[in-house]
């Protein structure tokens, strides 16, 4: 898996996941609480981004064919 590049100083920094990236009516599957994040607005545009989860280092991207994957 090549590396995730570093953001550079001129992309502003990932939005923080706040109440305004909530949808008003969530899939009845999806609990009370629980956020539903668009996956375009969470890549910003591009194909895969990092995300640090308790100490680790995740890759979310995008396939050729529109799925996400999620690999460590």
């Amino acid at each position: 898996m090549p590396p995730i590049p570093a953001p550079h100083s001129c992309m502003p920094p990932a939005p923080a996941v706040t109440a305004s990236m909530r949808v008003d009516a969530c899939p009845p599957e999806d609990g009370p609480g629980h956020a539903v994040l668009d996956s375009q607005r969470l890549l910003r545009g591009g194909t895969a981004v990092a995300i640090r989860h308790n100490g680790a280092l995740y890759r979310l991207q995008t396939t050729r064919l529109g799925k996400l994957i999620l690999t460590k």
